[in-house]
């Protein structure tokens, strides 16, 4: 099995309450951003968008290819994303390290004051070292939450010359995931 290329794995796991504010590893360049999505049916929007996750349709919304085995996210799993056009496209493999599907109560409805999602840590020939996760949250006053959090450095010396543009790449990233996190919990 291949090896992470970072040595602090696990920092994104964070389960509802812990906050994502703090408490990342030292040395990393670090993005978290929250936003909250409005909608009729917090509990739909919010089984919605974690299976989105989970399923990887998130990132397929976003414009990214998504080659795993598996068709869900579950530790242990391999997946590579590919951002970009023909030659330009940029492989980014990753493992699955932890995910966590929604809690429902007794007739099908999400349990307030919860996250669902995955994080999944770097592998050998991707552009950058660390974790990076997608967060759907239903807090305990019914308001649905996307979220996503990353920690993380340039993979190697052609990487850190680049790292301004990588930056940028993740952020354009960043608004489409957001983008895809509301159409998915739109269409619960």
């Amino acid at each position: 099995m291949e090896q992470f290329t970072y040595g602090d794995q696990g920092a994104t796991d964070r389960p509802f309450p812990e906050p994502l504010d703090g408490g990342w590893p030292s040395g990393y360049t670090v993005m978290v951003e929250t936003h909250e999505l409005a909608t009729d049916d917090p509990s739909a929007a919010f089984t919605a968008l974690t299976e989105g996750i989970l399923t990887w349709e998130l990132h397929r919304r976003a414009g990214l290819t998504m080659e795993s085995g598996a068709d869900r996210a579950a530790p242990g799993v391999r997946v590579v994303s590919g951002f970009g056009l023909g030659p330009a496209r940029i492989k980014a493999p990753c493992r699955v390290i932890w995910s966590r599907a929604p809690q429902l109560d007794g007739a099908g409805r999400a349990v307030p004051g919860q996250r669902g999602g995955f994080g999944y840590g770097t592998l050998p020939g991707h552009p950058v070292r660390g974790e990076e996760a997608f967060y759907a949250e239903l807090t305990a006053d019914n308001r649905v939450l996307f979220s996503c959090a990353a920690y993380s450095l340039p993979a190697g010396p052609l990487f850190r010359l680049a790292a301004p543009v990588t930056r940028l790449t993740q952020r354009y990233v960043l608004s489409r995931y957001t983008k895809a996190a509301r159409a998915l919990a739109g269409g619960a």
